[in-house]
């Protein structure tokens, strides 16, 4: 019975023990004026003289009950209740030496306070009753409801709640975020614009179906989500033809995803959404605009550089980007132009093909300069929003057709197998410096910069990767170059070279720089329009064979320089010429043969051939 006894007292200790303050924390309490948790506090009412201020916390959001009804500033009110809870006491006068002397409450000023202030909810603290300005500065007398206790406090509690009603008020016009806004509505004496989020983009779907531009919309709904009121007017139930909102000059609604139209129903905004109506100009503030904000149910006055939504037009929202695609779903290119084979592109990670040239390699690079160009093209004008007269425009039988699709060769859970088009663009007749275009089945034509469609490859033959040979230096063995005569060289066993035709000392560094860029050629471009004879008379012409096709050989035509300046070469295998550079040009017909006279070498001696070399006529 003892054990159980000393038990029982020892919970009940241990237990009275942990739900009392510390002594750190009780001497905190001790020095504050009041004592609550912040959190059940749902309420506040101010009792300034005659006036009354209440402010009540529903869905963590702060209103404003008395003496209109609005939202309040939710920042304010969670300020002051910051601030009422580290308010300490800097003096405290008993309230036996003030019934020692009964005329210091009123000296004091709290006998019959005029400023008072309530906090409501679990367990609030006592009404908190405000006097005179003590002698101290920046000190007020204060005491609480039920007690007889004075003290002397900071008045910055009292400075905050003397404030008047509508600094209580929010002077943020709506609580709506602009990312929460999923549709637009603007009506005018011109007529409606209406605008929709579908998915992550926005679309105009009146008066027009259009792209939107994201930014630009974002930014028109922000001039409303972020407009801050500058007066307080009236309430809306009296006469509005003062305010020009009898007609007004037009009417801004939003729609947030809350709202019924936008998927869930809203007590406060309903189906109607957020209502802005724009009035007239105040006589006394040009600077300024009445509205009429219909979830607040109230007049206010705005800067009025809100005015602009009203100007605002169709084209102005518009996404001037010639087309909208995912880059990363696209692996198929295609191409067609009339009188030109078709060039279809594959990607396979970052590398490209070309299909209809049985997969061989494609510039990658250019690949990526062209979905580059298309992504960044800009429109220049938007020609026509209905796209009824096709022959007008060219667009009848375009010129190039640019379709881009992901590729699935296997049916998955969530694409089928096939081609899957993104986006596919249809260029017309050319109008100066600009193309008309159109882009897929939108009932649009388009103008865009035509040296935008002249920078599309349009033959599958000019997509070829710009290495030509691709061949490490010291696998070529056998070199033959023709120009005005013969130079014909060949690798010997111990890696020296040799004559087979030509004569002196062998320039070992031009032969090692010739044998570098013939290794490696790139092309500067692959050409399609060769000039007639242009080959007939060439300039230089390289046979050589490797290690790795020694029966083959190869062979590189370089023809006489045109008139630009640029010089065309082909290979015997390859279809097409190609520019090549002048530097490779240059260490192409470098002299193989060393200018000065040193002394003979067992590299420059002459040998015969151990096999002819064959001669192509030049």
């Amino acid at each position: 019975m003892l054990f159980a006894l000393a038990l029982g007292i020892g919970l009940f200790i241990g237990l009275y023990e942990r739900n009392r303050p510390n002594t750190q924390e009780a001497n905190r309490r001790e020095q504050n004026v009041i004592n609550f948790d912040r959190d059940k506090i749902d309420g506040l009412v101010i009792q300034n003289g005659d006036e009354r201020i209440e402010l009540k916390r529903t869905d963590k959001k702060w209103r404003l009950e008395s003496p209109v009804k609005d939202l309040a500033d939710g920042s304010t009110v969670e300020n002051l209740l910051f601030d009422l809870e580290d308010w300490k006491k800097d003096a405290t006068i008993s309230g036996k030496e003030i019934e020692s002397d009964k005329n210091k409450l009123s000296e004091f000023g709290v006998a019959k306070a005029k400023l008072r202030l309530k906090l409501l909810g679990q367990n609030a603290p006592p009404e908190i009753l405000f006097g005179n300005n003590a002698a101290l500065e920046g000190k007020t007398y204060v005491r609480l409801e039920n007690s007889k206790d004075v003290f002397i406090a900071s008045q910055s509690i009292k400075t905050q709640i003397s404030k008047k009603p509508e600094e209580f008020r929010d002077r943020k016009l709506t609580d709506a975020v602009a990312t929460q806004v999923t549709r637009l509505s603007v009506k005018t004496a011109a007529g409606e614009m209406e605008l929709q989020k579908q998915a992550d983009h926005w679309q105009i779907v009146k008066p027009l179906r259009a792209r939107a531009d994201d930014q630009k919309v974002n930014d028109l709904i922000a001039q409303i989500t972020t407009s801050r009121i500058a007066q307080f007017i009236a309430d809306d139930a009296g006469d509005l033809h003062p305010y020009g909102l009898t007609e007004p000059r037009g009417t801004v609604t939003i729609f947030t995803a809350d709202d019924k139209s936008g998927g869930k129903t809203n007590s406060t905004h309903g189906e109607q959404g957020q209502i802005l109506q724009i009035g007239g100009v105040p006589e006394k503030q040009k600077d300024q605009v009445y509205v009429r904000f219909m979830p607040r149910k109230f007049v206010y006055t705005l800067p009025n550089k809100i005015e602009t939504i009203l100007t605002t037009k169709p084209n102005d929202l518009r996404d001037r980007h010639l087309i909208r695609f995912d880059q990363n779903q696209l692996d198929r290119i295609t191409i067609e132009a009339p009188g030109k084979a078709k060039t279809v592109l594959a990607r396979k990670d970052q590398n490209w093909t070309i299909v209809n040239l049985n997969n061989q390699p494609a510039n990658a690079a250019e690949a990526r300069r062209l979905i580059d160009l298309l992504n960044n093209e800009q429109v220049t004008n938007f020609v026509a929003d209905v796209a009824s007269d096709l022959p007008k425009y060219g667009l009848d039988k375009p010129q190039l057709t640019v379709a881009l699709s992901s590729f699935a060769s296997e049916n998955t859970a969530e694409t089928s197998a096939g081609e899957h088009p993104l986006a596919t663009i249809a260029f017309g007749k050319i109008d100066g410096q600009n193309v008309f275009a159109r882009v897929g089945e939108e009932p649009f034509v388009v103008a865009v910069r035509r040296s935008m469609m002249d920078n599309i490859l349009a033959d599958p033959l000019q997509w070829r990767e710009l290495a030509v040979f691709k061949f490490k230096p010291e696998q070529i063995h056998r070199l033959a170059v023709f120009t005005d005569r013969e130079q014909s060289l060949v690798r010997r066993a111990n890696n020296e070279w040799q004559w087979v035709a030509g004569n002196g000392p062998i320039n070992t560094v031009n032969v090692q720089s010739l044998l570098n860029t013939l290794a490696s050629l790139h092309a500067v471009r692959w050409v399609t329009n060769v000039p007639a004879g242009a080959f007939d008379k060439p300039q230089l012409v390289i046979t050589f064979t490797t290690s790795a096709d020694d029966k083959a050989g190869r062979k590189l035509t370089i023809a006489a320089p045109l008139p630009d300046g640029t010089s065309l070469a082909r290979t015997g295998e390859q279809e097409g010429a190609f520019v090549i550079s002048n530097p490779d040009l240059n260490a192409l017909r470098a002299t193989l043969v060393q200018s000065s006279s040193p002394s003979p070498t067992p590299s420059a001696s002459i040998s015969p051939a151990t096999s002819p070399i064959p001669v192509p006529t030049p």
